[in-house]
C-alpha cells in the first residue's frame, strides 16, 4: 500500500492532516490569539519518515497501548507470550504495533472526518483474536477533533487503543513545553516500578509533583526530588481520571500563555498517560528547522491502564466475542 496523506478542515480554517500509515496525525493547524494558524503537532516534513524509526509521532497505539509487565498476560488459562520492546516490558503493541501498520481511509458520509480500519489478525504480535478496527477522526465547527474507536474479535483477547500525538502549543518545536499550564481532572495517579510498570495501587497527587488538580505549569514540579520523576525522566505516568461513571468527561485542560492557545481533552477512558518528551535527544528532523529536543512536546494518551492484564484490580480490557469496544476521545481548541 502507499502513503497517502488524507485532509479534513472545518469552516474555520481549522485543519489535520492523516496518514494512512499508522493513522499518523501528520498535522494540526489551528489558530493563535492573533488569528495566526500554526502546526501544534509534533511528526515529519516528509511523509516518507515516518517509514523509519520514530516515537510513535502522532499515531494510533494498539492492539496494547503502554506496556505490559514481561510481555506475557494470561487469559481463560493460557499463557501469552509478547515480544519485549522495552526492556523487558512490552511497549506499545510490539515490533509491529498499529502505529507502523497501513490503515484502509475512507471519507465518512454524514460527519467532516475519516474513517480508518484494520483487521489485526490473530496471533499477530503474539495476541489472540482476529480484532476488527475502525477508528474515526471527526473534526467539528467547534474546532473540536473527535476520536472514535471501535472493535470486536473473534476470541477473547486485551485491547487498549489511545492516539499518541506530542503537541506544542507554541507552534514552535525548538521551544520546551514547561511552559505550558495543564490542569488534570485526577485525585490519584498510578505510582511505577524501576521498570516503569505500576505498582498496582493508587496513590493521591496531594502534596506530589503529580498534582495537576489546578493550572499549573509543566515545568513547575518536573526537575523536583521525588523518586517517580526520576523513574520516567520527568513525567510519563498514568492519572487515574475522576470518573466514576465511565461518562465523556473532561479529563485535561492545556493553555499556553504566550500563544492563548488552549486544548481541553474530554474522554471516556479511566486514564491519562502524560507524558512530557523526556527522551527526545536531537537525532530526528523538527518541521520548523532544527531537531526535536527534551520535552519540545507533550503526549496526553487516554487509556486503560498499563499492564492492567495482570492487574485484577484495574478496570478489564478484556474484549469477548460478541462484544463491542467502544471509547472516544475529544481534542478541543480554542484560544484565551
Amino acid at each position: 500500500m502507499k502513503l497517502d496523506v488524507h485532509k479534513i478542515q472545518n469552516k474555520n480554517g481549522l485543519s489535520i492532516e492523516v496518514l494512512n500509515l499508522g493513522g499518523i496525525i501528520r498535522s494540526i493547524k489551528t489558530p493563535d490569539r492573533k488569528g495566526v494558524f500554526e502546526d501544534v503537532v509534533l511528526g515529519f516534513q516528509d511523509p516518507k519518515h515516518y517509514l523509519e524509526e520514530h516515537p510513535y509521532f502522532g499515531a494510533i497505539v494498539g492492539r496494547f497501548a503502554n506496556r505490559i509487565a514481561h510481555g506475557t498476560f494470561t487469559l481463560e488459562g493460557k499463557e501469552y507470550s509478547l515480544a519485549q520492546n522495552n526492556g523487558t516490558n512490552q511497549l506499545h503493541g510490539g515490533l509491529l504495533g498499529f502505529d507502523k501498520v497501513f490503515w484502509e481511509v475512507k471519507p465518512l458520509e454524514n460527519e467532516n472526518g475519516i474513517q480508518l480500519s484494520y483487521t489485526s489478525k490473530d496471533g499477530e504480535e503474539g495476541y489472540p483474536g482476529n480484532l476488527s478496527v475502525t477508528v474515526d477522526y471527526v473534526l467539528t465547527d467547534d474546532n473540536t477533533l473527535k476520536v472514535k474507536y471501535q472493535a470486536q474479535t473473534d476470541k477473547t483477547t486485551v485491547i487498549n487503543l489511545t492516539q499518541h500525538s506530542y503537541f506544542n502549543l507554541s507552534g514552535d518545536f525548538s521551544k520546551q513545553i514547561l511552559d505550558h499550564e495543564l490542569l488534570l481532572n485526577a485525585d490519584q495517579y498510578l505510582p511505577l516500578d524501576n521498570t516503569q510498570i505500576p505498582k498496582g495501587n493508587y496513590q493521591s497527587v496531594v502534596d506530589t509533583p503529580f498534582d495537576f488538580s489546578t493550572l499549573k505549569t509543566i515545568g513547575r514540579d518536573i526537575e523536583a526530588k521525588n523518586e517517580q520523576l526520576k523513574i520516567g525522566n520527568g513525567y510519563d505516568h498514568c492519572w487515574v481520571i475522576n470518573n466514576p461513571n465511565n461518562e465523556i468527561v473532561k479529563a485535561a485542560e492545556v493553555y499556553h500563555p504566550e500563544s492563548g492557545r488552549t486544548m481541553d481533552v474530554y474522554t471516556d477512558q479511566p486514564g491519562m498517560q502524560l507524558y512530557t518528551a523526556n527522551f527526545l535527544d536531537n537525532t530526528l528532523p523538527s518541521k520548523t528547522g532544527g531537531t526535536y529536543g527534551p520535552r519540545t512536546g507533550f503526549c496526553v494518551e487516554t487509556q486503560y491502564f498499563p499492564n492492567a492484564p495482570n492487574e485484577p484490580s484495574f478496570p478489564t480490557t478484556i474484549l469477548k466475542p460478541g462484544e463491542t469496544f467502544t471509547s472516544e476521545t475529544w481534542f478541543q481548541f480554542s484560544v484565551k
